[in-house]
């Protein structure tokens, strides 16, 4: 394993270039399970969860080759249909198969999910949408078991809102026969770009962005090309970084119409951003950051991809800061790694009450998810002398080359061997 060594940072001055989205290349890629033929799909991030999901996809029968950020995949229409638990037990994401495989090829034997330790994200939902299309499905011995004939579109209603559930079924549907109606859908812009790539493939969608999502299945789809969105989490996550640590950056390639609640409460916390264009924002910092609340919850709100972040950048607030995780019930894990650096946090429920400190000390940190590590490195870098954080596999899942676009703004990481 590895860690990073972060020097305390007085100031990040620079341009960085954001990545490609993970969670909207996953879904994309799993998309191509759906119709035979050649796939050139770019800008997707060079990460570990990339990696596993094209050897999650080669054993269905996709090769792919991957390059500068662009992918070439080749469906050669096999009748492979089963992920083994190897694959899947690193990542959550690869659920996202298993509406394409059951659409797409009738059987579906796919291990249940692994992925970050951060609260119950239950297959239910997925799997009660897709009984509901006349699946037949088991779970056994940590795999689902499904087989249809062929589905059949339904009014679908989720009882909570779900992105992975909601790109399952809109994959599923596409090739379903008849109209399926998705009801308190996921509005992320993640399921607006599958959405977008499946139109080019040839499916019939309308809604996504609302929380109503209708499909009219066709009986075929086939393969396109396609240019993954900007990772919005990413750039919330630098722009977390200049206002924790103070100074002058811009982001480019920046997906700005799908930050709006993120740019709103950095604002309000004091962060000056301008926004110059529909895909680049300048941000500056000076002086000490204003205490803010902030209540996650499902797009267009805040996200909860962001709450570690943003509770790093309130670790030196000028007051008390509330924030409300409503969407998993066990993300606060980094806060026990915060208090040892000597921030000031008490939970009491799903709140976490922030009370702003003028310092802290670096100190050795453990990370225990991937945004969490994003959140422990901002806060080195607004500590003072040296943190090391460790565990950072979780961190390398979700950012691309993260230390190396810090330290293109002046940071100082370094990774290392942990052997600790």
């Amino acid at each position: 394993m590895e860690k990073l060594i972060i020097e305390s940072c007085p100031a990040l001055h620079g341009e960085v270039v954001i990545s490609g989205a993970k969670n909207s290349s996953l879904p994309i890629l799993a998309a191509a399970i759906l119709a035979a033929g050649s796939y050139h799909i770019s800008n997707i991030p060079a990460l570990r969860d990339i990696r596993t999901m094209f050897k999650l996809l080669k054993n269905v029968g996709i090769d792919s080759s991957f390059e500068n950020n662009s992918a070439v995949l080749t469906n050669n229409d096999s009748k492979e249909f089963e992920v083994p638990y190897e694959l899947v037990k690193t990542m959550r994401a690869s659920i996202l198969v298993l509406g394409p495989l059951l659409a797409k090829k009738g059987r579906a034997k796919v291990s249940l999910p692994g992925g970050c330790a951060i609260g119950e994200r239950p297959v239910d939902l997925h799997i009660a949408a897709l009984e509901k299309m006349g699946a037949k499905i088991e779970v056994k011995d940590g795999y689902i078991f499904a087989e249809c004939d062929k589905l059949t579109g339904k009014e679908i209603i989720f009882d909570k809102v779900t992105v992975t559930g909601t790109e399952n079924i809109m994959m599923a549907a596409a090739i379903a026969e008849g109209t399926t109606i998705l009801k308190n859908a996921a509005q992320e812009p993640e399921v607006q770009d599958l959405a977008d790539f499946l139109r080019k493939m040839g499916a019939q969608i309308e809604g996504d962005g609302t929380n109503t999502i209708t499909i009219h299945g066709v009986e075929k789809l086939h393969s396109a090309d396609y240019e993954v969105m900007a990772d919005r989490i990413e750039a919330g996550t630098f722009l977390c970084a200049v206002a924790g640590v103070s100074g002058d950056i811009t982001l480019k390639k920046c997906p700005v119409y799908a930050l709006d609640a993120v740019i709103e409460k950095l604002r309000y916390a004091g962060l000056e951003i301008n926004i110059i264009d529909d895909e680049t924002i300048n941000a500056k910092m000076n002086g000490r950051i204003k205490a803010v609340n902030v209540q996650t919850a499902p797009y267009p709100a805040f996200p909860t991809d962001m709450q570690a972040q943003f509770m790093a950048v309130m670790l030196k607030s000028d007051g008390v800061s509330v924030i409300n995780e409503s969407i998993f019930e066990n993300r606060f894990m980094h806060v026990p790694e915060l208090k040892r650096m000597g921030a000031d946090i008490s939970l009491n429920d799903s709140n976490a009450v922030v009370k702003g400190v003028p310092y802290f000390s670096g100190a050795p940190v453990m990370a225990s998810d991937l945004r969490a590590s994003a959140g422990l490195v901002i806060a080195a870098l607004m500590a003072d002398h040296t943190s090391s954080v460790h565990r950072i596999y979780h961190l390398d899942r979700g950012y691309e080359g993260f230390e190396k676009k810090l330290n293109s703004l002046g940071a100082k990481i370094v990774r290392t061997d942990d052997n600790e």
